[in-house]
């Protein structure tokens, strides 16, 4: 439907393969179209391109609606059930319960709304004289990718809600634009190692649940812990900052590292094997965020400083050098032998993005008990669906839950 230049929906990340490309429109494959040889100097990610595409309308708008909020771009979720005798529409609402980010994001999609900025599992909207004061659907549960709110799980005809009030019901804010999270799979793996730390250097980390449990059981002060340490790089290629969900007044202030957190969860660390059994305890990180550096022409607005505002801007990235405390896995109990490294940010979709796909990181880990390598560091999109089976056995689990 559109052609678009300029990262105009989001810039990429690593090489950039192809410029000005020149299509009849009759090729089977962009491979197979006209180019120009590239190198870094062409052309940067500022100039991505990117389309969007033409679907058939369905009329899916025609069978949700907001209401209440104080624009057109939020309120409270109301669903058309049918028409009465009378050839009225009935509209119902649907049970805040378990309501979140990615069925809000369902929503919002079906609507033309864009992105899913909030799901609001208690609303104060106007009570508006629309007739939908009553629960008709509950237990909605969604991927995110659906293109309308009847493809998601739900109760069905039986309604299953504890609080039935119109204020406990789903609500969402949507947005034109949205954040758009990614690692720096290359960093991750140039920059991994094994560190024998002493526990009397671990308090702090101890406090943070940064360790195995089974570090409770350690002769402190004596004796170490065994962590695999590296660095971490989160870009914003995004269209909106990324801002924590949280605000200010219910951060957590972390007397350790001197700074709040923002997020109780931001990240999960996992040693998987290669069936997706976790054999290291998945470290819940929570971390403080801000820009620690820009691409050209983008400016830091964020920085955890002095009760600074916490974020990460549009073109900016939030760097972890290995060497600080809980940048790691304790991986004291595991045995030697090969694994799957796994990071996933923004695990519990807390915070609204254009793209859940790459949020996640796997690479292949080889630990022979003195030392370990990575190899095959990709974000979760990155690999074709076929080259991602051979690259692992279990389709992958984005929770942090020991198997």
């Amino acid at each position: 439907r559109e052609a678009l230049t300029g990262a105009r929906l989001g810039q990429g990340s690593g090489p950039i393969h192809l410029t000005e490309v020149q299509c009849s429109g009759l090729e089977r494959s962009l491979a197979d179209c006209p180019a120009k040889n590239i190198s870094q100097e062409d052309c940067q990610h500022v100039e991505d391109a990117s389309v969007r595409c033409h679907t058939p309308y369905l009329g899916l708008e025609n069978s949700i609606r907001i209401n209440g909020g104080r624009m057109g771009h939020e309120g409270r979720v109301e669903v058309l059930t049918g028409v009465d005798s009378n050839g009225t529409q009935v509209w119902g609402l649907i049970c805040g319960e378990g309501w979140g980010t990615l069925e809000a994001m369902v929503v919002c999609r079906q609507l033309g709304l864009g992105f899913a900025n909030h799901g609001l599992q208690e609303t104060w909207y106007w009570d508006a004289e629309t007739g939908a004061t009553e629960m008709l659907m509950s237990g909605v549960r969604c991927r995110g990718d659906e293109i309308s709110l009847s493809r998601c799980q739900n109760h069905g005809s039986t309604i299953n809600c504890k609080r039935t009030s119109t204020r406990y019901a789903a609500g969402v804010i949507c947005s034109e634009t949205a954040s758009d999270l990614i690692l720096n799979a290359g960093l991750v793996q140039q920059s991994a190692y094994i560190e024998d730390r002493p526990l009397h250097m671990l308090y702090c980390a101890a406090e943070e649940n940064c360790l195995s449990s089974s570090a409770k059981n350690a002769n402190w002060p004596y004796g170490h812990r065994r962590l695999l340490r590296f660095s971490s790089q989160i870009h914003n290629i995004g269209r909106a900052d990324f801002r924590p969900k949280a605000s200010r007044h219910s951060w957590v202030w972390h007397q350790c590292h001197m700074h709040y957190h923002s997020m109780d969860i931001f990240t999960h660390y996992d040693i998987l094997t290669v069936n997706g059994t976790k054999v290291a305890e998945g470290h819940k990180a929570s971390f403080c965020l801000e820009d620690s550096e820009c691409e050209d022409g983008a400016h830091k607005r964020y920085e955890c400083a002095n009760f600074g505002e916490q974020g990460i801007t549009v073109s900016c990235w939030d760097a972890y050098r290995h060497d600080i405390d809980c940048q790691w896995i304790d991986i004291t109990d595991i045995k030697p032998g090969n694994y799957i490294l796994q990071v996933v940010i923004n695990p519990n979709y807390e915070v609204a993005e254009s793209d859940y796909t790459n949020n996640a990181m796997k690479c292949n880990c080889k630990y022979d008990g003195h030392r370990i390598w990575l190899h095959n560091c990709h974000i979760g999109d990155a690999f074709s669906e076929e080259a991602e089976k051979n690259f692992e056995k279990y389709p992958g689990q984005l929770n942090n839950q020991i198997s």
